[in-house]
């Protein structure tokens, strides 16, 4: 009796820390969740292993779990669930290995914390949910037949007798107790994929066996939590109040201000030097180099009263005087006529010559291909 006092008197604790938790959030827009009851439904599935004394993998089962359960507040919850398909016993000894299976259904109801909410603050948008459940109810075993016919094989061939002293037959109902951890992955406001794991607990004599010690078994599941209805509220931030208008001002006449004469300060104008480069034997400007007469352009353009001087150049490393002379004019003419025709730079403000080959402005060879553009 003192023992009962003391679980009920731990589940109101739980039950009122809860009824406490948070339950609101508001998102950085403003916008308001209010945390709402719901139901939810369970669907899942997965394996089994019942401990034993044969090879891990003789123990393994099909497993399926259906709950049905409702989330009271963020942070607790409850679901009436039930769990079936079949468990397995077995052992390994030199007279006679064996390993058996028979079925079960076992209905029972888990209690159940999210963790993620009692620690982190509930938010309905988050992806991640850790839960914790307790709880238990009834084993419903039957079909326990591959065991029996064992047993009377160990006796008809006269086998050294097992510890089968707990066999049954028919139907057998045991209490069962259990713990585990969810994972639950939100898909959307209505469904979360969930990864469960759980221990249960029976009395000795649920395998037929006599072992001295309860009987276990453990379930790994995979499955889908369906939200059954809205769990939350959501409340929009109020619209913006409206700014009042302007009053009109009446602005006093203002009294006759004499400006002093404008001083007219002479400006410095920089100088702009650009080097624009050819390909031996051409005189089309490549694209690489058009910036930089769109630079000339650019300065004239700012400067009104600046002019440009465009030099053009062969380099003597290659060629004779007759083709450098005619190669550096056309490279001086492709600068002249692009300032001019692409960028609308007036004649008067262009000064043209060609050197040839005859100067070179540059120690390396190849870089006296080139149209030099003084502007100032």
């Amino acid at each position: 009796m003192k023992r009962m006092k003391t679980i009920l008197a731990g589940a109101l604790l739980m039950l009122s820390s809860t009824a406490m938790a948070q339950a609101t959030y508001e998102a950085a827009d403003g916008t308001k969740y209010e945390f709402k009851k719901h139901m939810f439904l369970n669907l899942e599935g997965g394996a089994q292993y019942t401990l034993g004394e044969a090879k891990f993998k003789d123990l393994i089962s099909p497993n399926v779990q259906l709950g049905l359960g409702y989330q009271f507040s963020p942070v607790f919850g409850a679901r009436l669930q039930a769990n079936a398909w079949q468990s397995k016993g077995g052992w390994v000894a030199d007279v006679l290995p064996a390993d058996y299976k028979f079925k079960y259904v076992a209905p029972g109801i888990d209690l159940m914390l999210n963790l993620s909410n009692l620690f982190c603050g509930w938010n309905p948008n988050r992806v991640f949910n850790l839960t914790a459940f307790i709880g238990g109810g009834a084993n419903i075993a039957f079909d326990n037949d591959e065991v029996n016919t064992i047993a009377s094989r160990i006796k008809n061939e006269s086998l050294s007798k097992y510890n089968l002293e707990y066999l049954w037959d028919g139907t057998k109902v045991s209490p069962f107790g259990r713990a585990g951890l969810e994972a639950a992955f939100r898909l959307s406001d209505a469904v979360a994929l969930t990864l469960e794991g759980n221990a249960n607990i029976l009395g000795d004599k649920y395998n037929s066996k006599k072992a001295d010690h309860p009987d276990w078994y453990f379930n790994a599941l995979v499955g889908l939590k369906i939200n059954l209805g809205k769990t939350y509220n959501k409340i929009l931030p109020p619209p913006p109040a409206p700014e009042p208008e302007p009053q009109p001002v009446v602005a006093p006449e203002p009294a006759p201000v004499v400006e002093p004469a404008p001083v007219v300060e002479e400006v410095k104008i920089e100088p702009l030097r650009r080097d624009i480069f050819f390909v031996i034997n051409k005189t089309i400007i490549r694209d690489t180099e058009e910036q930089k007469v769109k630079d000339v352009a650019d300065y004239l353009a700012k400067y009104p009263n600046a002019k440009v001087q465009v030099t053009g150049y062969a380099d003597a490393g290659t060629g004779n005087d007759k083709i450098n002379d005619r190669l550096a004019a056309g490279r001086a003419d492709a600068v002249v006529k692009a300032l001019k025709e692409k960028y609308g730079v007036a004649e008067s403000r262009i000064s043209y010559d060609s050197k040839g080959s005859r100067v070179q402005p540059f120690a390396e060879n190849d870089l006296n291909r080139v149209t030099i553009c003084i502007a100032e």
